[in-house]
């Protein structure tokens, strides 16, 4: 990471390091494209030593949108309450979430202006990369726990946490919220987001343009691999699936074929040494299973991983805490 901007800032009463900084991706073999990672973190004032830190997949919503303030602190303000710190990467900032950018960005970079070719990487992947990167520079930070440092994400963010997870060894825990297919939802289940949606004009770019095949004249049966394996490549390490109550989220981010996931993944945990879920019975609304260190819950919210952010402080107090 470049340049760096500090300030000292209050949240929720805990006083905490704010810094804004940018990467500069190196382009001299390719001077025609520019890439620039764009991260903001915060470490709390005050602890002895290093902090775990975790990591989310944001978005810098303008001024001029204005969101509802949630009732009670935020996410970020539980973490550094809890005394560990935050760090919020913005991934559109280095690879466009448009197809129409894949020339561009990263991609874009590594490609020197060309188009993909048909086992190339997907937004997802690319966004996972960015977030080595930034792992990276925790590792260089004196106020950072680098070995204590966890991805989150939301929606197709979540995606690509899981994606991240599986490609990263370094990150410690997983927090996926709300990533139905593409994410932690498996492909073999006729409910819910399908393969055709994610090969439609507005998500493609997500995937290697191979995976496009699968929508048709391939099925996902046809598929060498699905979204549990991709989960057991996380084990050991700790996993908290997050999900919305569907009659609120909406049906098409399949809750139950995340869990089935998280089922399916479990005796890799087991194998490790580690727990996985121990029921293959589907809990529903407001109902965790939190005693392992593959865990799933389904809150009574909408398409936000938000009512969960308590819970998962609490899962993940074991791991960073230690």
């Amino acid at each position: 990471m470049g340049d760096c901007r500090r300030k000292r800032q209050p949240f929720w009463g805990v006083n905490a390091r704010y810094k804004k900084l940018i990467g500069h991706v190196d382009n001299s073999s390719y001077p025609e494209i520019q890439v620039d990672i764009e991260m903001r973190m915060a470490t709390p004032i005050g602890n002895n030593g290093p902090v775990p830190l975790i990591m989310q997949f944001s978005w810098i919503w303008p001024a001029s949108m204005q969101r509802p303030k949630p009732e009670g602190p935020t996410w970020q303000e539980q973490l550094l309450s809890e005394g560990w710190g935050f760090a919020m990467l913005i991934p559109t900032s280095f690879q466009a979430d448009n197809g129409a950018g894949l020339r561009e960005g990263i991609i874009g970079l590594v490609n020197k202006g060309q188009a993909r070719k048909l086992d190339d990487w997907g937004t997802l992947k690319a966004w996972g990369w960015g977030a080595s990167r930034a792992l990276d520079y925790f590792e260089t930070d004196p106020l950072v726990n680098a070995k204590k440092v966890e991805i989150e994400g939301l929606s197709r963010y979540g995606k690509a946490a899981l994606v991240t997870m599986v490609d990263e060894p370094r990150f410690t825990i997983g927090f996926f919220a709300s990533s139905g297919a593409g994410g932690t939802k498996i492909f073999r289940r006729v409910y819910g987001e399908q393969v055709e949606n994610l090969a439609s004009s507005g998500e493609y770019h997500w995937f290697t343009p191979n995976f496009i095949k699968y929508a048709g004249p391939l099925t996902p049966m046809d598929l060498p691999i699905d979204a549990h394996e991709m989960l057991a490549l996380c084990a050991p390490r700790p996993v908290f699936i997050s999900s919305g109550d569907p009659n609120v989220e909406g049906h098409w981010i399949d809750a139950e074929g995340m869990f089935k996931t998280a089922v399916a993944a479990s005796p890799v945990y087991k194998l490790l040494g580690k727990k996985g879920l121990d029921t293959n019975q589907y809990p529903g609304t407001n109902v965790g299973l939190l005693n392992g260190d593959l865990v799933f819950r389904q809150h009574d919210g909408g398409h936000t991983e938000g009512p969960n952010w308590t819970y998962f402080i609490e899962f993940a107090r074991k791991y960073l805490n230690d």
